[in-house]
C-alpha cells in the first residue's frame, strides 16, 4: 500500500531537514509541547484520570497518570498497561500524550498507567528506565487500589517509550518480577546500529529522520552509545528467552521499521510468543496523527484488537 495520502499532505507541511538541524533538543522539545497535541484530534472521554505519586529509590517524587476507560465501573478489576511515551527519550510529556492514552485506554479496555519518567540529556540512561521499573513495581503493588489484575499487568510504550518497555521487560526478568503479562511495542526504538533498509528508504521526508535518531541516542546515552548493553539497547541483549510475550506493531514507512521486525524475529527464535505487524500506509510517531490522518486509528485498532486476544 503507498503511503496515507493525508499523512503525505501532511508531510509536506513539515519544515526542511536543514531547520531541523539548527534547532536544539531544548527547542525541539519546546516546540513539541504545541505541535503534537493540535495533530491529536478530539479529547476522549474517559471514567476517570487520576495522578499518583512514586517515590523513587534515589527519592525523585515520579508522577504516573491513571487513565480508566469509558464505562468502568469501581471495584471490577481490568487489565493493566503501563505505558512509556514516546519522543527520543528528550522530549514530550504527560500532558502531550493525554489524548493518545485517553484514546489507548478507550480502544483497549485496559487501565493505562502513564509514567513520567525523567528526561535526557539531563537524566540519561539509566534513570529514565528505572523511572519505568519503579512504576512498575508500584503499578503491581497498588493493583487492587488500581482495579488491576495484577496477573494482567502489561508494558507499552511507542518509539522510545517502546524501547523503554521492552528494556523494562528485560530488567524484571533479570531482578525477578514483577511479572508482566505482555509487552506492547509499538515502532520501537531498539538499535543504535541505524544501518537498515529502512533507514536508507525513510531516513529522510518521513517524519522521523535519521539524523533526528541518532541526536536522540546520543542524548539518551551521551558517549555510551558505542557501549551500552541490552539494558539500554534492547537490540544487543544476548538472551531473549524468558521475556513476556509481545505484540510489535512497526509503520511501513518508518526509518525504525526493520528493527522492529528483526527485533520481533529475535523473540521468536528464543521461543517468545511474539505477533508482528507492519500497519500499511503509516509513518512514524501515527500515534499523533489520529485529528490529521483518520487511517493512523488502525494502530489503535490492532493494539485493541491483538491486546484482547493476549488477555
Amino acid at each position: 500500500m503507498s503511503l496515507d495520502p493525508d499523512i503525505a499532505r501532511f508531510l509536506q507541511t513539515l519544515p526542511p531537514p536543514e531547520v531541523v538541524a539548527g534547532l536544539t533538543l531544548q527547542q525541539i522539545r519546546a516546540a513539541s509541547e504545541v505541535a503534537l497535541p493540535a495533530l491529536q484530534g478530539p479529547l476522549e472521554q474517559v471514567a476517570d484520570v487520576r495522578d499518583f505519586s512514586v517515590t523513587t529509590d534515589d527519592g525523585h517524587a515520579l508522577t504516573v497518570r491513571a487513565y480508566w476507560p469509558a464505562g468502568h465501573c469501581q471495584g471490577q478489576a481490568r487489565p493493566g498497561l503501563l505505558f512509556a511515551h514516546g519522543g527520543g527519550w528528550f522530549q514530550c510529556s504527560l500532558a502531550v500524550y493525554d489524548r493518545p492514552c485517553r484514546a489507548l485506554a478507550n480502544a483497549t479496555g485496559c487501565v493505562v498507567l502513564a509514567v513520567d519518567y525523567r528526561l535526557a540529556p539531563e537524566h540519561r540512561f539509566p534513570i529514565p528506565l528505572d523511572d519505568v521499573y519503579a512504576g512498575l513495581c508500584w503499578s503491581h503493588a497498588q493493583a487492587a487500589q488500581l482495579d488491576i489484575d495484577p496477573a494482567r499487568l502489561m508494558v507499552g510504550g511507542d518509539s522510545a517509550g517502546g524501547n523503554l518497555a521492552a528494556a523494562v521487560a528485560l530488567l524484571a526478568r533479570e531482578r525477578g518480577g514483577p511479572p508482566i503479562h505482555h509487552q506492547l511495542l509499538l515502532y520501537p526504538a531498539l538499535d543504535t546500529a541505524i544501518d537498515t533498509d529502512s533507514h536508507r528508504q525513510f531516513g529522510e521526508g518521513f517524519y522521523l529522520s535519521t539524523a533526528l535518531m541518532q541526536r536522540c541516542w546520543e542524548a539518551y546515552l551521551g558517549e555510551g552509545v558505542a557501549n551500552a548493553d541490552g539494558r539500554a539497547v534492547p537490540a544487543r541483549a544476548h538472551d531473549l528467552r524468558g521475556l513476556p510475550p509481545a505484540t510489535v506493531l512497526v509503520c511501513a514507512y518508518d526509518p525504525l521499521r526493520d528493527e522492529g521486525e528483526q527485533y520481533a524475529a529475535r523473540l521468536a527464535q528464543a521461543g517468545v510468543a511474539v505477533h508482528c505487524e507492519r500497519l500499511p500506509g503509516m509513518v512514524h510517531a501515527c500515534l499523533h496523527l489520529l485529528g490529521t490522518a483518520p487511517a493512523s486509528r488502525v494502530l489503535l485498532a490492532r493494539s485493541a484488537a491483538l491486546v484482547a486476544a493476549a488477555i
